[in-house]
């Protein structure tokens, strides 16, 4: 038999629970209802952070990546990539001889796919990372804790891992231009080994020293610069660390053989004009994705992006006729080229008048050192490096610094003063030097212990049957 009263207090006991379990739970709603209600931004902080993407300036909460820069950037990494494959491997190939084009290609590809590994392990943690004024720390080495986040040190809207894809392009093509210097007579293996060694003994100081949050060139965005130099695009960075290491290089290697007694002209223009169009259209990426996102200041970049490559063909065309009365197509591809590389370190700090200026200037000058300066010197800089990349980088930088405006950007307003100009004639030096001495120190390394060229015979028969054991063409 069932006992009443043991059963009515069984009964009471349970409605009791329940009782006490759906307050327990209504309590914890409305807590969490409480909480969420504190934590949810207000109208006017909504407001402010709109604002603040709009303008791609620092999030007034927390950093969340934004659509609109996120898509820019990961469009602008791909048009960099495009620069080197297939953009410089085309217009390099173009410009050697049959024998050799796909000598071209191997390198750039080879270096592409070396550095991006090379950046996974350490090199953009070494590069961005905060640390010491010319080098970071390995916090983000393996790319660990590089996520979706932003970092708002360096770009407030965009994914650190779409940050770190567009910042490895710049490190793909910058040792690639090198290869240029030296086409035609050096071992595959020689510019594998010396590229892996001149990244950490150049790119990599010289990035961080410029673009690090706290490396000793960065003038806009470290108060504690030992030089308050600016470099928008890669003025330094790129043109400047592959120019002045083309010129050590391409000594050390030695010139071609017969070369000044012999023609090399291009085995296809064709493939050269379709490459540097190609290399004009990725550099769109690479000056105004520079600006990470997609705001003013990279509108401002693609302008004068545009109307520098333009001056640059124009007066090389038209010294070219001066001298020879006729203008060729390998002048417009270098004038543009010239063009392209000394707008880099300003397209985001000057005016549209400005840029032209500075491409009517540039491109004269990159005229000269290509066509006078190698002659007088004697140097066998094959597809000039040095004359496009060092010279047009140099001149960049330091008109970057006489023509710069807080017009433009306000940004340059934490630079007072009319002495950028000073600044960055420091910054030439500082970066200069390290790119010579880093390339001296790789080169010696290759020569004692790899060996630079393939020998007479191999040269003679050309590189892509020597180390490929491939033909370009088949006739």
């Amino acid at each position: 038999m069932i006992n009443p009263t043991g059963f009515m207090k069984a009964v009471l006991l349970a409605t009791l629970m329940a009782v006490a379990a759906m307050t327990a739970g209504t309590l914890h709603a409305q807590t969490a209802a409480a909480s969420a209600s504190a934590a949810a931004p207000t109208t006017e902080q909504r407001l402010e952070r709109l604002e603040a993407y709009v303008a791609n300036t620092p999030s007034p909460g927390e950093a969340l990546p934004g659509p609109g820069h996120n898509g820019w950037m990961m469009t602008a990494a791909a048009l960099v990539l495009f620069m080197t494959l297939p953009g410089l491997a085309l217009s390099y190939g173009g410009l050697v001889r049959r024998k050799n084009v796909l000598s071209i290609l191997a390198q750039c590809w080879g270096i592409a796919g070396m550095v991006t590994i090379l950046w996974w392990l350490v090199g953009y943690s070494l590069v961005f990372a905060p640390g010491k004024p010319w080098m970071g720390d390995l916090r983000y080495a393996l790319l660990h804790h590089v996520t979706s986040a932003p970092n708002p040190a360096y770009a407030p809207w965009v994914s650190q891992n779409v940050f770190a894809m567009f910042e490895l392009m710049f490190a793909i093509i910058t040792p690639a231009i090198i290869v240029g210097a030296t086409a035609e007579r050096m071992r595959f293996a020689a510019v594998m080994t010396f590229t892996a060694i001149w990244m950490f003994l150049v790119y990599i100081p010289i990035t961080h020293m410029v673009w690090g949050v706290d490396g000793a060139l960065n003038g806009l965005n470290n108060p504690h610069a030992l030089i308050k130099s600016i470099d928008f695009a890669g003025g330094m960075v790129v043109h400047m660390a592959s120019g002045w290491s083309s010129l050590v290089v391409c000594m050390m290697v030695g010139k071609r053989k017969g070369y000044g007694k012999e023609k090399m002209p291009p085995h296809s223009m064709v493939l050269c004009m379709v490459g540097t169009a190609m290399l004009w259209v990725g550099w769109y990426g690479f000056n105004s994705g520079s600006a990470m996102g997609a705001d003013s200041i990279a509108a401002n970049a693609f302008v004068t992006t545009t109307l520098s490559a333009a001056a640059g063909t124009l007066v090389w065309a038209f010294a070219e006729w001066v001298q020879t009365r006729k203008s060729s197509v390998l002048g417009f591809c270098s004038g543009a080229f010239g063009g392209l590389v000394v707008i880099a370190p300003a397209c985001g700090y000057v005016t549209p008048t400005g840029a032209v200026i500075i491409g009517l200037v540039g491109g004269i000058l990159t005229y000269l050192a290509v066509v006078k300066l190698k002659v007088i010197l004697g140097y066998d800089d094959a597809l000039d490096g040095f004359g496009l990349h060092a010279i047009g980088g140099t001149v960049g930088v330091l008109l970057a610094g006489i023509l710069a405006s807080p017009e433009v950007n306000p940004k340059l307003n934490v630079l007072a003063g009319k002495t950028l100009w000073l600044q960055q004639l420091e910054a030439i030096f500082v970066v200069a030097a390290v790119a010579v001495i880093g390339s001296l120190i790789a080169g010696v390394f290759v020569r004692l212990f790899i060996g630079m060229r393939p020998g007479t015979e191999g040269e003679s028969i050309g590189l892509d049957l020597t180390e490929h054991g491939e033909e370009g063409y088949i006739l």
